[in-house]
Formats: C-alpha cells, structure tokens, sequence
C-alpha cells in the first residue's frame, strides 16, 4: 500500500490538490482527521507561535502512553474509521501503537475501496512528519506551497466572511510567522525522495505537466481517466463552507484578493518580513531539472519541526 501525506500551510492549496488525487480511481481520501496533530499536540509551539511553550512531559509520555487529555478525542476518531470495529478491538494507551493503528486502518480502508494509494491531507502534519515517518517509514509527502501574500489574504478573506476564530484567528502577523515557518520546514526538506513540492501556481498555469508530474512521484498512472469532478467526501462543507471551491478537483485561477485587503504599507512590510517564496521556488526548480548539482537540502538529516531556534534571520522576521 502507498502511503501518501498533502501538508502546507493553511490556505495553500492543499484541498485542491487532495481532489484532484482523489479523481484517480487508484487513490483513496478522507476528510481532514488531524490524527497525529491530536495525538502528539503542541501545536502552537511547533508553529512558534508567540509566548507559546511545549507542554511539560510526565512520566506517561517518558514511557511512551499518551496524555489523558488526547484519548478522549483519539479513540473516537479511530473507531470512526473502523466501523465495524475489525481492525481496532482496544485502542493501545502508546502513542507510537496508536499511530501503527491509524496508518494500518487506512491501509484497510484503501484496500477495501480497491485502491492501492491513500491520500491523508491535514496542512498541519507538515509539523509531525518525523512521527509519520516514525510509524511509516515509506510515507510520501507532498508539500502544496502558494506565496505568502496570497496565503494571507486568503486566511484574511475567510474570516471575514466566516468569522471562524479556531480555523483562521490570530491576525495577520501570527499567520506571517506560521507561513515562514512553513517555508523553513518545506526547505530542510528539499532534496529528500519521499518529498515532492507543488507550487499553486505551476499547477493552475501547468495543470498537465504538473499531473504527470505528481503521479510519477506516486507511481500512479498519468494517462487513466480521471472523474470529471471529486466524488469522495474530503470535507463537511456544514463545518467548513471555505472549502466549496476546490473539493471538485479542478484546479483554476486564484482571485487576487490581496489588492482589495491590504494597504501598500501592509503589502511592503509582508516584503519585508515574509521569506522568499522566489527563492524556495528556485531551488526546487534547479533541482528538478538537475541544472544545478550544487542545491542540496540543509539540515541533512533531519527536519526542522521542533520549535524555532533564536537565530539571527528569525530574530529579523516578525518581531
């Protein structure tokens, strides 16, 4: 089975590119489960947020259990997947056994659905990847990255019109800092062969060259035909209306919001202290087409999803 993981920020793309997999009748998809999200917590201090620390271990996570607070919303979500409850007869208290449960129940959700790829998508798993790969060392990952303007006036315009402080609060500033820490991840990654980046753009501009190209990434045939539009459940459009345009699959023209919402002062101090989108972009271009042997992925070896380090360049961003 092929195990396959959609992360970025919010706001990224990622549902779009979710529904366009799941047109492919060998793909498997579900609605966003926040699995490993809920289960190994510390959000806010995986995303850097401001004043936000890790919460203290005990001797439960020194012994590998869960946290108290985390099973009431874990062991739910499992037998949801697990209907019948066939796979799952007792949810184990470990949380690294907990993770084998929830990759080995869609594995057996793909199968049962004659599908040889399953496809999760939660954009914040781009910050628990080493514990993906902890419980499934042949997970694939696609990081779905779009400019950081464009991000945030996305995340800006949603919460004007659903005012949802859990999906899209904080201001414009919390979600600069998120949205660079999204592209320090996405760069250590650079390079790695269970990794493949999509950028909005190329996919919108490209949509056909793109496609060829992820599917070679998944092993997945380019030239099957696809539905005409998603018909898998990928989102409660009840609980999350934002997402009525991209569950068809069909990738189009992003509307230029930024110029509506922010002033030219905003958008100079985003120039200022967003990363380089460009620069991201550059690299991974270079190295796909081999035209420069020199880009390599810094931090070899290991990701860079614990909370940021004081350095000089983040003490330059967002302050």
């Amino acid at each position: 089975m092929k195990r396959t993981f959609i992360v970025g920020c919010p706001r990224s793309g990622t549902t779009v590119v979710q529904a366009l997999l799941a047109r492919h009748p060998d793909v498997f998809t579900l609605p966003e489960t926040a699995f490993f999200e809920q289960l190994y917590a510390d959000l806010e201090w995986r995303w850097g947020d401001y004043r936000a620390k890790p919460r203290r271990r005990r001797w439960r996570q020194r012994l590998g259990l869960m946290r108290k607070g985390v099973r009431p919303s874990i062991v739910p979500l499992l037998h949801s997947l697990d209907d019948e409850r066939s796979q799952i007869k007792r949810v184990p208290f470990s949380s690294n056994a907990c993770a084998a449960k929830f990759i080995d129940l869609l594995d057996s959700l793909a199968s049962h659905a004659d599908c040889s790829l399953w496809v999760e998508k939660t954009p914040n798993h781009l910050l628990y990847m080493p514990e993906i790969e902890a419980c499934a060392s042949d997970a694939r990952f696609i990081h779905v990255i779009r400019p950081g303007e464009d991000v945030l006036a996305s995340l800006v315009d949603a919460y004007l019109r659903f005012e949802n402080d859990d999906a899209f609060g904080g201001g414009s500033v919390h979600w600069a800092r998120r949205w660079n820490r999204a592209m320090q991840i996405h760069e250590a990654c650079i390079g790695r062969a269970n990794h493949a980046f999509v950028f909005l753009e190329d996919l919108i501009r490209e949509p056909d060259d793109e496609w060829t190209r992820i599917c070679q990434f998944l092993d997945l045939r380019p030239n099957t035909r696809l539905e005409d539009t998603c018909s898998q459940s990928i989102a409660d459009l009840k609980h999350e209306p934002w997402k009525d345009g991209a569950i068809s699959g069909l990738p189009r023209p992003m509307e230029n919001k930024a110029d509506g919402l922010f002033t030219s002062r905003f958008k100079r101090w985003l120039d200022d202290h967003l990363e380089s989108y460009d620069d991201l972009r550059t690299k991974c271009l270079l190295l796909r087409s081999g035209a420069d042997r020199r880009v390599r992925r810094p931090n070899s070896g290991s990701y860079v999803t614990s909370h940021p380090s004081s350095s000089m360049s983040q003490q330059r961003h967002c302050k």
